[in-house]
């Protein structure tokens, strides 16, 4: 059997791209592939073809590895495009979070839920529709494994505008493990999570011994009660209203919660953390380009928690196995909610098909919180797609984070002036 062409756009992000690159070099069943590396972005692309060209050839894999800054170029014959991009990452989301913070909405991180996530799915989503009409045009055969956020707003741009087999990936999934080892004092290999919901707003349906099979949740509630009052309060508020834990963290089931600020604050996202961790990402590509062991040794020990390359393999050599976070069109996976929203499930990767878990109903409360959410979705995507004020509006309007229409309103009009030479779709 030949093996895939696989194309990375926005491989020039020293941390999406250098981490993806990583893991499916590490993928046995990957060994020979060809890798094509594309970004708008020159000369960032040096460095990481470097850092790939000295991974492959200490892994021994064999693997074929281009870069261009045409994706035109890179598509023709591609079995997997694997899509992380954003609009000027950094500055925008500053403005997404500063401005509505600043007009009396309380919110506490700006990326998929509230005002800024309106505002990253008006300006990533016509990037990656203009990406998914050249694979429709070069690779209609292709799977998309989306990176990007907001996540569920994406895939379901991808799901109402293209024909496409898609599938949205996200880590976060890793943190509800950490959470329920941190509690339990367990390894987190040690137990089994079955969680559903929407991206970055999942709920743990069961936590299971994985040797035992013993239902854990009831050893989770009584240890949960001896933590610390700063050990995810807004987790553990919604636990207790509403039954299930998120699996997620604070932070991110708090951009889907009007009063998450109570619990959470208003600081938005750690930027601090993330140069640190850019910097000594950058230091470990030029290393590794140079040819140091060290480095090299220190990121070949094991893959990331972000799954492309297993979701790949899996998909290609009908080998794959349970996918604990896909996000997928539901289709009744989640009775509830939807036919036709994009969920985040547990699936079944065979070969060239991913078959969602069926898990059931959420309860009641809980699937209501996610319809909210899917209806502001839909609105957004329509928006962003078609430079509908009123869509946009409403989606706001929806928002539980925002407390009144008419900062909805000022709200809007200050993000769509703020962003304007990048949302082209709303100039009159």
């Amino acid at each position: 059997m030949r093996s895939p062409k696989i194309v990375l756009v926005g491989a020039a992000s020293v941390i999406f791209g250098t981490t993806t690159i990583r893991d499916l070099l590490l993928s046995p069943a990957l060994a020979g592939s060809e890798i094509a590396l594309v970004d708008i972005a020159e000369e960032g692309l040096g460095p990481v073809v470097r850092f790939a060209e000295r991974l492959n050839a200490a892994l021994g894999r064999g693997c074929r590895i281009s870069a261009t800054t045409d994706r035109r170029q890179a598509l023709p014959g591609a079995d997997f495009v694997v899509v992380s991009v954003a609009v000027d990452r950094e500055r925008t989301w500053n403005l997404d979070f500063e401005i509505p913070l600043r007009l009396g909405v309380r919110h506490v991180l700006g990326e998929n839920g509230g005002p800024g996530g309106l505002s990253h799915t008006l300006r990533n989503v016509p990037l990656l529709l203009d990406i998914a009409r050249d694979v429709e045009a070069l690779a209609p055969q292709a799977w998309v494994i989306n990176f990007t956020n907001p996540m569920s707003r994406l895939c379901l741009a991808l799901a109402r505008h293209t024909r496409l087999r898609f599938v949205g990936l996200c880590h976060q999934i890793h943190e509800g493990y950490r959470i329920v080892a941190e509690v339990l004092g367990m390894n987190p290999s040690d137990f089994q999570l079955l969680a559903a919901g929407l991206n970055h707003f999942t709920w743990i349906l069961s936590m299971t011994d994985r040797r035992t099979g013993d239902d854990l949740y009831p050893a989770f509630r009584e240890r949960l009660r001896r933590m610390p009052p700063g050990f995810e309060p807004l987790s553990r508020e919604l636990y207790d209203i509403f039954g299930l834990f998120p699996a997620v963290g604070d932070q991110h089931a708090g951009e889907y919660i009007g009063d998450a600020w109570r619990h959470v604050g208003t600081d938005g996202y750690d930027w601090g953390w993330y140069h640190r961790r850019m910097a000594q990402v950058h230091a470990d590509v030029e290393a590794i380009a140079r040819g140091d062991a060290d480095a090299i040794q220190r990121w070949v020990a094991a893959p990331s928690n972000e799954r492309a390359q297993q979701v790949i393999a899996g998909l290609w050599t009908g080998s794959g196995g349970f996918e604990e976070a896909v996000n997928v069109i539901n289709g009744g996976a989640i009775a509830n909610l939807p036919s036709g929203a994009v969920v985040e499930v547990p699936a079944h990767v065979s070969r060239d098909r991913i078959l969602p878990l069926q898990v059931g109903p959420l309860p009641d409360g809980i699937a209501e919180l996610c319809a909210r959410q899917v209806a502001i979705q839909e609105l957004a995507v329509q928006a962003a797609v078609s430079g509908d004020r009123q869509a946009a509006l409403q989606a706001l309007a929806l928002d539980p984070v925002v407390p009144d229409m008419e900062t909805a309103r000022r709200v809007l009009d200050e993000l769509l002036r703020a962003h304007a030479a990048y949302l082209p779709q709303f100039r009159e």
